[in-house]
């Protein structure tokens, strides 16, 4: 739900989006309720909560939506959500690593196991994949929020490992224990943000043929569908045919 390692860049621009706006809406829906839970329900105390909701402003879920996904942390107490990972290797023995969220671990393994299995890929143990990629916190910004040689003074200032300024983002990346740090000493200037996440970034990128890309993108998008999974990250470096 990024070009180098989470494919969210290239399903935007496939028009993937707009066909699953509300499937987009349930998972962004979960994860603020998970963070609301987990958490103060005030963003301002809770910067889970606080990034979780701007994600959602940036993919325009409404504010009613984003409200009632709040209430819901109070009222659903029978259900207690965990992140779980997942690592293997895809079509074309590409490294693969999906984040899920879900309240019923054996139904979410015995699905993922599955979509990887029908694609001609497998499970691996923890650490089968991920060492191919170093785990970062990201932070994205739109373009036309600030400029780049600001973005860039304002990223050095707030504690980041480094900025990269691509087409339409400004992606800043600092290790995963400061993320909520440099993202409070970036909120001092810029109020809007696409996402704050978690991200695995490869160590190094492999190239496929567009024969294979279009069956790992058609893999991706299967792995997608699964209601409890919320990140996709690979080591492939895909391009828009």
């Amino acid at each position: 739900m990024a070009g180098h390692s989470h494919w969210a860049g290239i399903k935007h621009k496939k028009g993937k989006a707009d066909k699953q706006r509300s499937k987009i809406f349930s998972k962004l829906s979960k994860e603020i309720t998970v963070a609301a839970k987990l958490g103060d329900k005030d963003p301002a105390m809770n910067p889970r909560l606080r990034s979780a909701i701007q994600a959602a402003r940036s993919a325009n879920m409404p504010k009613e939506n984003i409200e009632r996904a709040i209430d819901k942390s109070s009222a659903n107490t029978g259900s207690n959500f965990e992140n779980l990972r997942y690592e293997g290797f895809g079509p074309d023995k590409v490294a693969v690593i999906v984040e899920t969220l879900t309240d019923n671990k054996n139904r979410t393994a015995s699905n993922i196991r599955t979509i990887f299995q029908k694609a001609g890929g497998s499970l691996g143990t923890q650490g089968s994949a991920s060492h191919n990629f170093n785990q970062k916190g990201v932070i994205k910004i739109k373009k036309d929020e600030i400029s780049d040689e600001e973005i860039l003074e304002l990223a050095i200032e707030a504690g980041a490992d480094e900025c990269i300024t691509k087409e339409n983002t400004h992606e800043i990346q600092c290790s995963v224990n400061e993320i909520y740090n440099v993202k409070k000493n970036l909120e001092k200037r810029i109020s809007n943000f696409i996402s704050t996440e978690i991200e695995w970034i490869p160590l190094n990128s492999v190239s496929i043929t567009n024969e294979q890309q279009d069956k790992l993108i058609e893999f991706f998008e299967i792995l997608e569908d699964d209601d409890d999974v919320q990140n996709i990250f690979s080591n492939v470096e895909l391009r828009i045919i």
